[in-house]
């Protein structure tokens, strides 16, 4: 425990952690002040050391196989919270810090993602069960960043309100081709027809696709809506309006301009596109072990510097930019609590490690909206300097519009 404790001795600033070591002793870290006391139980030797070297990921894995466990009424919630609120001392950490250097150094190899790689990945989260993605989502099926008003508007009310902000700040005219690019389970593709556009929608995971047909069917929008089970790089088209939403995440650093470039070609010279996605505040960084390895292998928030950068290159003009901050915490939040609440059938559907590996995600991702770093942007990239109207007002003209108070 010698090496751990000095590790969290420097690294608890704020509230008290309490861990309980293989043989039953107690140890404290923090004085308890400004945060949450948290009590551990480790159950493996081996975890002095592994959590020591690599406490983001080595917690994680302890805490799926049953390794660490919380007691005396701590969850993994508190637990992820304490480390939230400390994450700035751990970073200061020396070891810790030679640590996120050697991972900065090996990040474009850590997202190599060509064609069919990049389709492994994405399939390795969205082909899961839908049931699975049924507990803890609203009913549409949206997988990103909702539009709340209030923090609390239900789940519900700030997805439609989502949908309604992309459609409106997409300006649709009757016909118009738009293209989607990372279409999920089809709610965006269903709110864009029924506002007159015809629509393609790329998506690279045929569970994602069958439900998305299923749901386009049901509506009656079948000669308006296509699904193509493509790679964005394996596309071509002319298109009035592009959109893509929760895509370039899993883009990864070394396509930025692939992505980008991608667009600029599939627009008409006087279309715009509208790109919504996860973005940091900070400089470009790496994504957390945990997150990279169980959950978005490939993935990577982009720094508004790296976005910037590649428009630039590709002498994309960003016509709007929207930085919606909070909205992403409190969306998490809502499939948080939407989760434990229906844990018991997802450990039907798969098993109790997996409930905690799906915890340990949804709780890392909240707090790093929360105490963290993580935003989301929503940029009108186009072409033509005034492809988009030059008054941003349009957004709200529309929005009212279609929620029938013109």
């Amino acid at each position: 425990m010698k090496l751990l404790s000095s590790l969290l001795r420097s690294f608890i600033k704020r509230g008290q952690m309490r861990v309980i070591d293989v043989a039953g002793a107690v140890h404290e870290f923090g004085s308890g002040e400004d945060g949450p006391t948290v009590t551990i139980r480790l159950h493996d030797k081996a975890l002095y050391r592994s959590l020591f070297l690599n406490p983001e990921l080595a917690a994680g894995e302890a805490y799926m196989d049953g390794t660490l466990t919380m007691e005396e009424g701590s969850t993994c919630y508190d637990f992820m919270f304490l480390f939230s609120i400390n994450r700035a001392p751990l970073g200061a950490n020396p070891v810790q810090g030679m640590l996120r250097k050697g991972w900065k150094l090996f990040r474009r190899h850590q997202q190599k993602n060509n064609v069919e790689r990049a389709k492994s990945q994405a399939r390795h989260h969205y082909d899961l069960s839908t049931d699975l993605y049924r507990l803890f989502l609203d009913e549409g099926l949206n997988y990103s960043c909702a539009y709340y008003s209030n923090p609390d508007d239900s789940l519900e009310t700030a997805q439609a309100a989502k949908l309604t902000h992309l459609v409106a700040k997409l300006d649709l005219k009757p016909d118009m081709e738009v293209l989607e690019i990372g279409g999920g389970w089809g709610s965006l593709a269903i709110r864009m027809a029924e506002a007159g556009a015809r629509v393609t929608s790329l998506n690279v995971s045929p569970e994602q696709v069958k439900i998305a047909e299923e749901r386009v069917r049901a509506a009656g929008l079948e000669d308006r809506v296509t699904f193509v089970l493509k790679d964005y790089r394996e596309f071509e088209g002319q298109f009035d309006r592009i959109v893509s939403v929760g895509m370039m995440e899993h883009v990864g650093i070394g396509h930025l301009d692939a992505y980008f470039g991608q667009i600029r070609g599939c627009l008409t010279q006087n279309g715009y596109a509208v790109v919504h996605s996860i973005g940091r505040m900070t400089p470009p960084g790496t994504t957390g072990p945990f997150i990279r390895k169980h959950i978005f292998p490939g993935g990577y928030v982009p720094a508004l510097s790296e976005v910037f950068a590649s428009t630039e290159r590709l002498g994309l003009w960003v016509c709007d930019a929207e930085i919606l901050r909070l909205h992403y915490y409190y969306t998490i939040r809502d499939w948080r609590r939407r989760f434990e609440d229906n844990r018991a059938a997802a450990a039907d559907l798969y098993d109790e490690t997996f409930c905690r590996m799906w915890e340990f995600y949804l709780c890392a991702v909240e707090l790093g909206f929360l105490h963290g770093s993580n935003m989301v942007f929503q940029l009108l990239l186009s072409k033509e300097r005034d492809a988009v109207p030059v008054v941003r007002d349009f957004i709200v003209d529309n929005e009212r519009d279609l929620n029938g108070e013109g």
